[in-house]
């Protein structure tokens, strides 16, 4: 099912023991791993969505990050930011897959953006990867 901008499309989990919370996700949730090593990064999938990545706490503190689709990241971070938002970590690639960046709302609760990128040939449209989600 095509993920709807402006939803919560992936889940991060920053941990300071990466393995020893996937062990206890797998064993506790029965969440399935897959370890994508050239990122240090190991996507997870519970039940239902969204999944989610699991990795090592370094540039965040430990805990959870929740990733907004966005439409077009260029557009929601200057609203984020009119809305007295304030920008951690600015759009950068996330290779084959899209953008995404970091923010915090006014209460200093930090979340992220994804824009997927566009599949070739198309535009915004329920059948690209953008509308999907990220991951």
């Amino acid at each position: 099912m095509a993920q709807k901008p402006n939803s919560v499309v992936h889940v991060e989990i920053h941990s300071n023991a990466p393995e020893k919370t996937k062990a206890f996700l797998k064993d506790v949730f029965d969440w399935k791993f897959q370890d994508m090593p050239e990122m240090n990064y190991s996507m997870f999938e519970a039940p239902s969505a969204p999944g989610g990545g699991l990795q090592k706490a370094e540039n965040l503190p430990a805990g959870v990050l929740d990733y907004i689709l966005s439409k077009d990241i260029d557009g929601t971070v200057k609203k984020i930011q009119s809305s007295g938002g304030s920008i951690v970590t600015p759009k950068m690639a996330i290779p084959g897959m899209g953008f995404f960046a970091v923010f915090q709302d006014p209460t200093g609760i930090t979340l992220a953006l994804y824009a997927g990128r566009p599949a070739a040939g198309a535009g915004l449209s329920q059948k690209g990867h953008e509308a999907r989600g990220p991951w």
